[in-house]
């Protein structure tokens, strides 16, 4: 069982019997104010300052901030490695994907990305159950393709990010372009979600969460 919670932006906290992993802490540029937190395990997609807020982490944590395979905590991950531009990131750097697996779960994390993912990519992720998602557009992918990125990853959960909610990335499209791309309903938002594997089903499920900050 885990228990996830949108910090805003790109930040989400997954709590479970293994480990604590917040993945890029939120910073106050992005409009979110993301309290302290306390994780065992903190994963950064990129350097920029709405995704490396690590002051706001109490200490005795461990960074993982690239592509690679990694165990910490009984907590499997995959840093893949992609980009923030569809030119090979020669306009705004790189960008790692996750692949984190703990307590049965499988959850993949875009990161801030910039263009279609190739067969290779697409294959690391083929197996998550939960996908997070930038959904906003703006300087990443536009809502349609991000939907197309989905679609062939084939997550069992969607749960999008940075998009415009609350105070936060005001610079972002709202969140109902990418589910209509989707062809889904906008769901209620949840304060938090509690999730297990037997929860899960082969229809794809799309989950708004209200962000924390």
């Amino acid at each position: 069982m885990a228990e996830i919670r949108w910090l805003g932006h790109n930040c989400f906290r997954i709590r479970a019997r293994e480990a604590t992993v917040l993945m890029d802490p939120v910073g106050k540029k992005t409009g979110f104010t993301m309290a302290r937190q306390t994780a065992d395990i903190v994963t950064l997609s990129h350097q920029h300052a709405g995704h490396t807020n690590l002051e706001a982490v109490k200490p005795e944590y461990q960074v993982i901030d690239g592509p690679g395979e990694y165990e910490l905590h009984g907590v499997f991950i995959t840093g893949i490695r992609s980009y923030h531009d569809r030119n090979k990131g020669t306009e705004g750097g790189y960008n790692t994907i996750y692949r984190v697996e703990f307590d049965g779960l499988k959850f993949g994390h875009l990161g801030d990305l910039g263009h279609p993912l190739n067969d290779d990519q697409i294959e690391s992720l083929s197996s998550v159950d939960i996908l997070f998602v930038p959904a906003g557009g703006g300087p990443l992918l536009p809502p349609s393709e991000m939907a197309e990125v989905v679609g062939g990853i084939s997550p069992r959960m969607i749960i999008p990010m940075q998009y415009r909610a609350g105070k936060g990335d005001q610079s972002r499209d709202p969140v109902e372009p990418f589910c209509k791309h989707l062809g889904a309903e906008v769901p209620q938002p949840l304060e938090k979600l509690v999730v297990r594997a037997s929860d899960l089903t082969d229809q794809m499920q799309l989950v708004l969460l209200t962000p924390d900050g």
